[in-house]
């Protein structure tokens, strides 16, 4: 297998050429304490304002030749904060799906959420159900939130699944490859992250998407979530887009040289 083929088969898998589709782009979105903090507020404005960044991100990003966002709304650890910071978010999402839900149906967007259901209080998982339910055949844009989601948690769930379903003789430990045990992960309906953003000037994954970022650029953006909108969003696209990705293999450049 030539260089150039090798790297052809590799984009292919990852999705193809980026200039040509939709994007999928992932952000961690940090920094809503820290801008709170700033103003003298207390934390749970600061993520109240990360609210409005979201539903202001989510509208310009079909406009910016995105076709799925995925944002990591709670993390796993996240149970570790104060009861009253968590009791907070759990009552953002809530409040994002019932003012949007409407506006996010009639616009096309399909929103889909990853992470563990269990655990999740039944008012959040019929929320969670519904949103889902009502937007399930639309097909304009996808928005993904990982809620009570952890990259660790993700691939340990997939393996404990296929574990089990080789205890109950629907599969042999031979079965096991890649693409087997990416159809376990809760984010398998889309495909992987192009790029993954974090915002607030912090330069680190945290757990977010950890198989799934194998081949995604990383952009890390000086900016607090609640002042996020289409214009980092593009600046990001826009850094984005200048990368030379070559997926393990060498650049077209080097290739033509090496000819």
């Amino acid at each position: 297998m030539s260089a150039t083929t090798g790297l052809q088969d590799v984009s292919a898998r990852a999705g193809g050429d980026a200039s040509s589709r939709s994007l999928h782009v992932a952000i961690i979105m940090d920094g809503n304490g820290r801008w709170a903090k700033r103003r003298g507020m207390p934390r749970a404005l600061g993520h109240r304002a990360g609210v409005n960044a979201l539903k202001r991100t989510v509208e310009a990003a079909p406009d910016q030749g995105v076709g799925v966002l995925t944002v990591f709304g709670f993390s796993t650890e996240n149970w570790s904060r104060p009861a009253h910071e968590v009791s907070e978010l759990m009552g953002l999402l809530k409040a994002y799906v019932e003012s949007d839900l409407e506006r996010l149906d009639r616009e096309g967007v399909r929103v889909r959420i990853i992470g563990r259901r269990t655990g999740l209080a039944p008012d959040i998982q019929e929320i969670i159900e519904r949103a889902e339910r009502r937007t399930a055949s639309n097909t304009k844009f996808t928005l993904q939130v990982a809620f009570n989601y952890g990259g660790r948690a993700d691939i340990a769930d997939a393996a404990r699944a296929f574990a089990e379903a080789v205890e109950r003789g629907e599969a042999k430990a031979a079965d096991l490859n890649e693409a087997v045990f990416e159809s376990l992960l809760s984010t398998s309906a889309a495909p992987a992250p192009d790029v993954i953003v974090r915002t607030s000037g912090e330069q680190r994954i945290s757990n977010f998407l950890l198989w799934e970022c194998a081949y995604a650029e990383l952009v890390f953006q000086d900016v607090l979530w609640p002042d996020y909108g289409p214009e980092a969003l593009s600046a990001a696209i826009t850094e984005y887009r200048g990368r030379d990705r070559r997926y393990g293999g060498i650049a077209a450049d080097d290739v033509a040289v090496a000819g």
